[in-house]
């Protein structure tokens, strides 16, 4: 685990959650444009390290907040009990509730404006997966980020036709995300098609962002589409829209 978290800078972050200071570790490498990568469930594991470090290879500064479970840490039973047991007495996420933002969003906002803020440009990229999946659309209602990217978006979880319709917003921030990709700022979405954690959300997102959201649905079994069952096609997708977005035109001549 040491090993694989060797190359990064560790370093922390402190903003406000329910009015209250909350820091988080974060875990950084790189250099370019910035992009935030939040971790699936269980963790900061080492699928989710290979895919933030094949972001980095691309030209990125990546930065890897960490909000739950042990970094490095493998995916298996026990990590993702302990992952589970966290999230659900946590009072920075939402799970079951519709129509609400999760309140961590709020500190990843600001994460993504220090990272702005330092590295200039058209803005920061924002990757969620699985239960962060749709933090990445939370994101997007700061203007700084330019380049939100929903991996198999999960939360809240999809019991029952409402929640699996559900984007994990409140209805102001939806209408912010809404008037931001009316004025251009895209959202990438990517799962497997016949994925039952992502419910209906697609549908959901499409209706709400018309042609703004770019859905990419790959056949076959599977779910965490860059990292445990890593489909190439995916990743090439995600880092072709970080580069189209993040990086700033060259000057006319």
């Amino acid at each position: 685990m040491t090993d694989l978290l060797a190359s990064w800078t560790r370093g922390e972050h402190t903003a406000p959650v329910h009015g209250t200071p909350t820091t988080h570790p974060t875990y950084r490498k790189g250099s370019g444009p910035g992009v935030v990568v939040v971790h699936e469930i269980p963790g900061i594991t080492p699928d989710v390290v290979r895919f933030a470090d094949e972001v980095v290879a691309a030209g990125f500064t990546v930065v890897l907040p960490h909000l739950f479970g042990t970094p490095g840490a493998g995916l298996g039973p026990v990590t993702v009990a302990k992952a589970f047991r966290e999230v659900c007495v946590s009072r920075e996420f939402t799970k079951l509730a519709t129509g609400e933002t999760t309140p961590v969003a709020g500190w990843l906002r600001s994460l993504a404006r220090e990272l702005h803020d330092e590295l200039g440009g058209p803005g920061v990229g924002a990757l969620g997966m699985c239960f962060t999946g749709g933090f990445a659309l939370a994101m997007m209602v700061d203007d700084t980020v330019a380049a939100p990217v929903l991996c198999q978006p999960s939360a809240p979880f999809p019991v029952g036709r409402a929640r699996a319709a559900d984007l994990n917003l409140s209805p102001a921030d939806l209408a912010t995300v809404k008037r931001r990709a009316a004025g251009g700022c895209e959202v990438l979405g990517l799962r497997f098609r016949r994925d039952p954690a992502v419910g209906t959300r697609f549908e959901t997102l499409t209706r709400e962002l018309g042609d703004a959201f770019l859905r990419v649905e790959l056949e076959g079994a599977g779910h965490s589409t860059v990292t445990t069952h890593r489909r190439p096609e995916a990743v090439e997708r995600v880092l072709a829209f970080l580069d189209e977005k993040l990086r700033a035109s060259d000057p006319a001549p």
